[in-house]
């Protein structure tokens, strides 16, 4: 059963059409039942509560790549700071983002500060014809520096067209809760290989470890060739620089454009890294981080496949236990672009590497716009937030929703607050 609280609150306009601080809460008692699977008995539950952030649709550009950090609190008791980050999308086109908005709630998501856009984030003209930015942004807490940092990676357009052969470069920044506002961002130097030509870390989960060492996964290419491979390399972040140090396995299929869009966690004592590829999700796991085994299909526990293809995958994890978050084919979804829509939730069986289909539920709903570039953070010890924008394209060959589709999508910003028991 469901308890429906809608709070609507002043709004704020970006642009025509979005409107901020209108918040819809949803909670819905659900378990995550892993007594039906043999492999896993033991019992386990989480319930899940859905808020709107902010909505409104023009037809002309949405909000997409809407992702949460969060800095805790000085006390350790009071509520952390969360930060959301998102951009706008032109909606006639191809990937045509435009600067980085941040905004921020110090009320775990009552009330949300207006989406301010980033002066450090607009675009760079390069020449009369060619500009960068950049996007793919997630912020995540740094806890050895006390820094939330964030990484992307650029992107350049000609002709307000992205570059089909381009360089690429990872990109981080660091927030500064006094202003409120993001740092330059700078770009991460990589060895000089071509094949790190194009290489970036757009849409990845990373892993900070105990010393302070970040685990970022990256995917990189020849920029004259189609197919990517990833890797997880080690960086240093003294709370000002970040530096590379090495690199570890480096991993694709011969199938398309191979692997990209990592996320990487820990569970356990193994690190697990989710792969991107044009026709199944993939999955692999390490004991130190940067040596991984033979990627495989991700599939659930009967042996069939899980259905996701060409869209990423996250991680949400809570003590010894493992969930993937992730779209997938066959959930009357056909209408939705790559059927990227709903986001289910399910756990991970970390020795076998499969997904526990017993476990499976939507947690965020599809309304015909596409959810598959979503973002995971963990607010607290008992809770995780999935953080997922509905983006207003759809299949060919208009490819723009209109503003009254059948379906009710108007670009939401969801938050799918995960509570763990």
């Amino acid at each position: 059963m469901c308890t429906f609280v809608f709070q609507i609150r002043a709004s704020s306009l970006q642009w025509r059409g979005f409107h901020l601080f209108a918040i819809a809460i949803v909670t819905c008692g659900m378990s995550v039942g892993r007594s039906a699977s043999a492999d896993d008995p033991r019992p386990a539950s989480f319930s899940i509560e859905r808020s709107v952030m902010t909505k409104g649709y023009d037809g002309t550009k949405c909000w997409v790549h809407a992702r949460a950090g969060i800095i805790p609190a000085a006390d350790g008791q009071s509520a952390p700071t969360i930060v959301i980050t998102t951009q706008p999308l032109m909606i006639t086109g191809s990937d045509v983002f435009y600067a980085l908005n941040s905004s921020f709630s110090k009320n775990a998501g009552t009330s949300w500060s207006p989406l301010v856009p980033q002066e450090t984030f607009q675009r760079r003209r390069i020449d009369d014809r060619r500009q960068q930015t950049i996007c793919d942004f997630t912020p995540a807490w740094h806890q050895a520096t006390g820094k939330l940092l964030g990484t992307g990676h650029t992107v350049q357009y000609q002709d307000n067209k992205v570059m089909k052969v381009r360089p690429r470069q990872t990109a981080w920044s660091v927030y500064d809760p006094k202003a409120h506002a993001w740092s330059e961002p700078l770009h991460l130097k990589m060895p000089s290989d071509l094949k790190f030509q194009n290489c970036g870390a757009g849409s990845v989960q990373r892993f900070d470890l105990p010393n302070g060492d970040v685990l970022l996964p990256v995917y990189f290419k020849d920029p004259t060739k189609s197919q990517y491979g990833v890797t997880v390399c080690r960086c240093r972040f003294d709370g000002h620089e970040m530096t590379y140090v090495e690199h570890g396995s480096e991993l694709t299929i011969d199938i398309d454009r191979g692997l990209y869009e990592p996320s990487l966690t820990k569970s356990g004592n193994r690190f697990f890294l989710t792969l991107r590829n044009d026709k199944n999700g993939y999955v692999t796991s390490s004991t130190d981080g940067l040596t991984y085994d033979e990627p495989r299909r991700w599939t659930f526990d009967d042996g069939s496949d899980l259905g996701n293809y060409n869209t990423q995958q996250h991680w949400a994890t809570h003590g010894d236990e493992l969930y993937l978050v992730y779209t997938r084919k066959g959930a009357n979804n056909d209408h939705v672009f790559r059927h990227r829509a709903p986001l289910f939730i399910a756990r991970v069986d970390r020795d076998k590497l499969h997904i526990i289909r017993s476990t499976e539920q939507i947690i965020v709903p599809e309304r015909g716009a596409r959810l598959g570039n979503f973002g995971i953070a963990n607010i607290t010890a008992d809770e995780t937030w999935v953080v997922a924008t509905e983006w207003m394209q759809t299949w060919g060959p208009n490819y723009v929703m209109p503003v009254d589709n059948k379906h009710g999508a108007d670009n939401s910003i969801y938050i799918a607050k995960i509570r763990w028991k």
